[in-house]
């Protein structure tokens, strides 16, 4: 790795910071992508991402890395009881997340790095139930994140496809990626088994509230199960659409 990483801890969360090799010497302030759960997307594929800044297939970025304390609890939008007994309840605490994220969080990290503080270029970027927060983020401060990566998106969570279908959203200069994996909803026997179509109901209502082809992209990935790995692949194809200098209409 070409870059640098930098942790911090920004009101009791750790945050991981990567700066890409330009970024001592760029004359212009460079674009960040604040990446729920930590560096569990990107960490594992620096290499990969360094090796696209380097031919041109990615324009160089920030990322930020933010690590939850209870991603069941600052992930969701309102209290739902647990699928399973193994599993404790979800705690319904988006909104104290996300005011945490945009008036501590993000002004610490901005004034601790020379990044954009354009709201255009800023992105949020999560997989599961980060990718539900991501998109619930938009909803309610679309004047703050201009790029959203919305990956596997759990919006079988109760009322969250409702949620954003009766948002008053006016499309602006967001652009969103959002994907899922053909088979996510394999081998679930609760809620779990709407997967795929309650991404494909959140994309439907985006796209009728007016958000181009331009602005909005909806991928299933044939064969991706809901895993990791699967996750990891969709982040890099979201940067590419977010930031990428030749995208193509989703």
């Amino acid at each position: 790795m070409r870059g640098t990483l930098t942790k911090h801890r920004i009101n009791g969360k750790e945050c991981t910071v990567y700066l890409p090799p330009s970024a001592p010497v760029q004359t212009r302030a460079l674009p960040c992508a604040y990446v729920l759960d930590g560096g569990d997307l990107f960490l594992e594929q620096m290499e990969k991402l360094e090796l696209r800044f380097a031919n041109g297939k990615l324009p160089e970025l920030i990322l930020a890395g933010i690590k939850p304390d209870n991603r069941l609890d600052e992930y969701t939008p309102w209290p739902v009881p647990s699928l399973s007994p193994a599993f404790p309840d979800f705690g319904g605490k988006g909104s104290l997340f996300l005011e945490e994220l945009t008036n501590v969080i993000i002004p610490t990290v901005e004034s601790m790095h020379p990044m954009s503080a354009d709201p255009d270029t800023r992105g949020l970027i999560g997989a599961s139930l980060g990718g539900l927060f991501s998109i619930y983020a938009m909803v309610l401060k679309p004047e703050t994140f201009g790029r959203i990566g919305c990956i596997s998106g759990s919006f079988w969570y109760e009322k969250s496809a409702d949620f954003v279908r009766s948002a008053s959203l006016q499309p602006a200069r967001q652009r969103i990626y959002m994907s899922v994996g053909s088979r996510e909803a394999e081998h679930k026997n609760n809620i779990q088994n709407t997967m795929i179509q309650k991404n494909r109901d959140v994309h439907e209502s985006l796209r009728q509230k007016g958000f181009s082809q331009t602005q909005l992209s909806f991928t299933i990935e044939e064969g991706a199960v809901h895993h990791q790995e699967a996750f990891k692949r969709q982040f890099n194809s979201a940067l590419s659409w977010l930031y990428g200098k030749n995208r193509s209409r989703g």
